[in-house]
């Protein structure tokens, strides 16, 4: 089915846009070619994305007065999504008139759907009803972990539907309880794998050859096997390269639509139910789940994830992603490069390679923190299966069948949550959640106002040394299950995102605090991103009630360089003579040459800005040079002086030009 959105916005109309903050121009840096940032498969061929000097920006428009919808398509949990998403899609492998046509397509299909439908209901209402009896005689709370082991064991045998819904489940505290979750978190990794002829047949089916004509070697053992599919290690016989060989499971695609289909009938029928708990109807969850489902079914789709990343993460020397060979790749079969690295469960092994675990920590979260809020495409699933340790001091992901995209007003809103949060405005935090989708539209946010409060001011104020996200998490869960919240998928893979990826810290490093590499990489891009968004929001941290926070700018300055001091000591980046150690050779300082000369455009011409700037330096009715001086004492081994003076004499013609613009505005406006 396709979706076109009519108002999707090309690269020409991006880059002819005006850029400004408070309404005052900024000048556009040229100093670097524009270059493209992967964001999806299916949404890299609808939404675009361009980087202007460094300013990397996805936009996408979504309109639903201008949607057009082909071949009979209405459904409106998916325009929802769409909505919700804010990103453009023009072809779509997922919806439910697809899914009903596939199945009903098929000979015997009502007599397949009446069984299996049977065999659902048959085990899922003997699980229910021994539920049911555990409350009636008092004992439900005392057999929580057999019951949760229990439905573990029975989504197994129910199939790689369940396999998968469980896998989902066990990120969704909105819909199901923390200790059946922590349970279910099992199904990610412990996967009976299928038998190796069979795999071994698929492959040669696929690639249209014997397996000893491609690999001189591969192995008699699987590496990891997924509720979809299982990895091999083998050796290409035309290269001698080591491969891995990623093989999905037969047969899988018939079974997978017939149950989506029992899905969203059992939905419907839920819808009441739904709404009334979670502040949406149940086909939005079966649709948002078939969607990222049926993507992970084509292997195709993840190797243009891989490229995705590769593109994303091309010239930044402490990230690995594997190389894809895509004439050895099909639909069924991925053949990708092989990571020698080292298990992020093993401690030992880290520091035994001679790696800075400090250093790697600090290259992970950073990397993390860029696929969320700087490129929004992050990997979604990154399990310590999936991230290594390279003997280099870089990190290393595999496995991109399970990729989420967020949109640029998407990494914006999350932005000015963050900015909420360090201004302590949780009724502006409360509104964040309605524009992500945790919340329906029109929902009075003013009872969980309160609660959100209470989570932050607990967490936060223990501090970094204490703060962590699992703890944040666990209490945001009974604010979940108390308020009618939703959390949408692509969020439930960011927070399953950042809570593995802690633990793998918490692992390595016990004492390790999250915030403390985290905090200095926002700080450093709220300084430094010339992004005109990003530059709103540092004017709001940095103004509350209307008064200049000198202690904060004192501070993310101090946090930036912290920041820069980290990665600059990772030995990745030490790499002589390497193909991108001289494009890195500039990390070692933070370069705040842009922030000032966008800093000084803002005094020159916005008087509110101004006004406030010179109130914070005659506060009190004494002169405060002492901040200033203070300021200025943190950022002068940083600043080349001789190097700034030469660029605003060479912008100075454009500032000219742009006073003269502003001046008739105002002057025109006034009559």
């Amino acid at each position: 089915m396709n979706l076109i959105h009519s108002n999707c916005i090309n690269r020409s109309q991006i880059s002819s846009s005006p850029v400004s903050i408070h309404g005052v121009p900024l000048p556009r840096r040229n100093k670097k070619k524009h270059s493209a940032v992967r964001v999806s498969n299916f949404a890299a061929s609808s939404t675009e994305v361009v980087a202007d000097n460094g300013r990397r920006s996805l936009t996408a428009s979504v309109d639903s007065k201008s949607r057009a919808l082909t071949s009979g398509m209405s459904s409106s949990a998916l325009e929802q999504l769409d909505i919700e998403r804010g990103v453009c899609i023009p072809f779509r492998k997922y919806s439910p008139e697809t899914v009903r046509n596939k199945v009903l397509e098929s000979r015997g299909a009502v007599a397949s759907l009446i069984l299996r439908g049977v065999e659902i209901v048959w085990k899922l209402g003997l699980y229910w009803s021994s539920l049911m009896y555990d409350c009636l005689v008092g004992r439900d709370k005392e057999v929580v972990p057999f019951r949760a082991r229990q439905l573990r064991n029975l989504l197994c045998d129910l199939g790689p539907s369940f396999i998968k819904a469980g896998q989902v489940l066990a990120n969704r505290p909105d819909i199901i309880r923390e200790d059946y979750m922590n349970e279910l978190c099992i199904l990610q990794d412990d996967v009976p794998p299928f038998p190796n002829q069979v795999a071994f047949k698929i492959i040669e089916e696929e690639l249209g050859q014997p397996l000893e004509a491609l690999f001189s070697k591969i192995s008699s053992r699987t590496i990891a096997a997924a509720s979809l599919g299982q990895v091999y290690r083998a050796t290409l016989r035309s290269s001698g390269e080591d491969v891995a060989i990623k093989v999905l499971r037969p047969q899988i695609e018939p079974i997978i639509y017939r149950d989506l289909f029992l899905f969203r009938t059992l939905a419907s029928f839920l819808n009441g139910i739904s709404i009334q708990k979670l502040g949406c109807n149940a086909e939005l969850i079966v649709d948002e789940f078939g969607e990222k489902l049926l993507e992970e079914l084509d292997y195709t789709l993840e190797a243009r994830n891989i490229e995705d990343f590769l593109e994303n993460f091309k010239g930044d020397p402490t990230v690995k992603i594997p190389l894809v060979y895509k004439n050895l790749s099909g639909s069924r079969v991925l053949v990708m490069e092989w990571i020698d690295g080292i298990r992020c469960t093993d401690p030992q092994a880290i520091k035994n390679a001679g790696i800075d675990v400090n250093g790697f920590l600090t290259v992970g979260v950073s990397a993390a923190l860029r696929q969320l809020l700087e490129f929004g495409l992050f990997h979604g699933d990154p399990h310590p299966g999936n991230i290594f340790a390279m003997r280099d001091g870089r990190i290393a992901y595999v496995d991109f069948g399970n990729v989420a995209v967020l949109s640029q007003q998407n990494k914006q809103i999350l932005i000015d949550a963050v900015v909420h949060a360090v201004n302590e405005d949780y009724a502006e935090m409360a509104n964040d959640f309605t524009r992500l989708g945790f919340l329906a539209s029109g929902t009075d946010v003013s009872p969980i106002i309160p609660a959100l409060e209470a989570i932050w001011q607990n967490s936060a104020g223990k501090g970094l040394s204490d703060f962590n996200f699992r703890s944040v998490t666990g209490q945001f869960n009974k604010l979940v299950y108390n308020y009618p919240i939703r959390i949408p998928e692509r969020f439930s893979l960011v927070i399953r995102s950042l809570l593995t990826q802690e633990g793998i810290c918490f692992t390595l490093k016990p004492d390790f605090k999250f915030l403390e590499v985290a905090y200095p990489y926002v700080a450093k891009r709220l300084l430094t991103d010339p992004n005109p968004a990003l530059r709103e929001r540092l004017i709001q941290v940095l103004f509350k009630d209307g008064v200049f926070q000198w202690k904060r700018l004192e501070n993310l300055i101090v946090l930036a360089k912290e920041n820069v001091a980290k990665m600059s000591s990772n030995p990745a980046l030490q790499v002589k003579n390497g193909p991108t150690s001289r494009s890195w050779q500039t990390v070692s300082k933070l370069d705040l040459t842009d922030t000032i000369k966008d800093g000084a455009r803002l005094v020159l011409f916005d008087e509110g800005i101004r006004r406030q700037l010179l109130l914070a330096l005659t506060e009190d009715s004494k002169l405060h040079v002492e901040e200033l001086v203070d300021v200025y004492k943190l950022v002068e081994d940083d600043i080349n002086i001789p190097a700034v003076a030469m660029e605003v004499v060479q912008d100075f013609p454009n500032v000219v030009r742009d006073f003269l613009l502003s001046w008739s505005n105002s002057v025109l406006s006034d009559r």
